[in-house]
């Protein structure tokens, strides 16, 4: 019988889900107990294929636009966030809609509304294409905000009023990238306007600080998370740049065991919209593989719980 070899885990923590998401896949299972199958969800809830498939067996329906959803059944906004149009129409309709937006984002689009107001123009640091930043350039009127992907764009936009400017940034970015970026935005436009806090949220910054963390003590990372998921791509970036070898897979199934060879310390986190079931999942399957120690690590305790939407309480 062959040894195994042995092989170290440093397990991230934090990792895994944050209470957005968390509160988001409850709304979407209070709903189904609530008004029982079938519960449209406009976008995926969460961007997690175990999360989405789950639900689905639960009776939940996912679409890309509210034509989709039929009259008469309730439909559940995602975790993202969605353009003010959207809630609009579906009360156009009469459909009943829960909305599934984590606070921490809905926290932005009240401050872009804000901002509109006082006659800023808002920089927006993000990713383009992405369902928070279309969610939250739909809360204003199209050209009162202007997307800023890269350092680059920080250091080319020309906008008409340099001294009217406010910055706002999606949640799930490069904490490292941000700060660059606003370092730029505020050097060429000193009199701009950032949020009192950080916009990115406590979940990601949290999760980059802890892949920082067990970086220097491994030589390889996997990161459990979807690739349409922006902070998980974020954590194997993070990865990367602390100089080690790093992959997103979604679960086991996808570790390609060739690339773990001569890995005798490996890192492992999880995005914050990946279950813990799937850290798991992953321990096992390279226990089957090598001979595994887990090896534990301290990180900062998350506490944060986000309030159910009124209604769904009592469920």
């Amino acid at each position: 019988m062959m040894m195994k070899k042995p092989l170290t885990l440093l397990i991230a923590a934090p990792r895994g889900f944050c209470a957005g998401v968390d509160r988001a896949i409850n709304i979407v299972e209070l709903a189904l107990q609530r008004y029982g199958a079938p519960v449209y969800v406009r976008h995926e809830i969460v961007h997690n294929k175990f999360v989405v498939d789950n639900l689905k067996s639960k009776g939940a329906v996912f679409v890309k636009e509210l034509d989709e959803v039929p009259d008469g059944v309730p439909v559940v906004f995602s975790a993202h966030g969605v353009p003010k149009a959207v809630p609009a129409r579906a009360e156009q309709r009469g459909l009943s809609y829960l909305d599934a937006t984590c606070p921490l984002v809905s926290k932005v689009h009240r401050q872009a509304e804000r901002h509109v107001e006082k006659g800023k123009h808002i920089l927006f640091i993000g990713h383009a294409g992405h369902p928070e930043v279309i969610g939250t350039f739909g809360q204003v009127s199209e050209g009162e905000m202007t997307l800023i992907e890269t350092a680059e764009d920080a250091e080319r936009i020309a906008p008409q009023d340099p001294a009217n400017l406010a910055f706002l940034t999606q949640t799930t970015l490069s904490v490292d990238d941000t700060a660059e970026i606003v370092s730029i935005l505020q050097r060429r436009f000193p009199t701009i306007t950032g949020p009192k806090g950080e916009d990115i949220c406590y979940a990601t910054s949290n999760r980059q600080a802890a892949v920082k963390d067990i970086a220097r003590r491994c030589q390889a990372m996997l990161v459990i998370g979807a690739p349409n998921s922006s902070n998980s791509v974020r954590l194997v970036e993070v990865a990367e740049r602390e100089g080690i070898a790093a992959r997103l897979v979604g679960r086991a199934t996808d570790i390609d065991l060739a690339w773990l060879e001569g890995v005798e310390t490996l890192g492992i986190t999880a995005g914050a919209s990946a279950p813990e079931v799937l850290v798991r999942e992953v321990f096992d399957f390279l226990a089957l593989h090598f001979d595994v120690r887990e090896e534990p690590v301290e990180g900062v305790v998350e506490r944060m719980v986000f309030k159910l939407p009124r209604g769904l309480e009592a469920a």
